[in-house]
């Protein structure tokens, strides 16, 4: 589970689009707003690579599909473990001696 958001989403859209629309560097922006400026750097990255303008790191989109992938994939591991329980179990069934009841 990820840490709760510091920052309003409302703050970073404006502290981003300040960052891009004004040319002023992260520093001075994130100074003024009183953001980290390492956070500040990141969301613009983001916007950046959201946006097409950067190669070296996924969309959006794209981190919250890799999410649910890999979400899918925990769930469908559980699943498989489950079943292979069962299958060893029903083969241990199958497998025990039957016992004829006395008369």
């Amino acid at each position: 589970m990820s840490a709760p958001r510091q920052y309003p989403d409302e703050l970073r859209e404006r502290a981003v689009r300040e960052v891009r629309s004004t040319g002023r560097s992260v520093a001075h922006v994130a100074r003024d707003l009183g953001i980290h400026k390492e956070a500040l750097r990141s969301w613009v990255r983001q916007a950046e690579a959201d946006a097409g303008e950067r190669d070296d790191r996924p969309t959006s989109s794209e981190l919250d599909e890799l999410k649910q992938l890999r979400k899918d994939n925990a769930e469908l591991r559980r699943a498989n473990e489950i079943l292979k329980a069962a299958s060893v179990f029903s083969a241990q069934e199958i497998d025990r001696p039957r016992t004829r009841p006395s008369r």
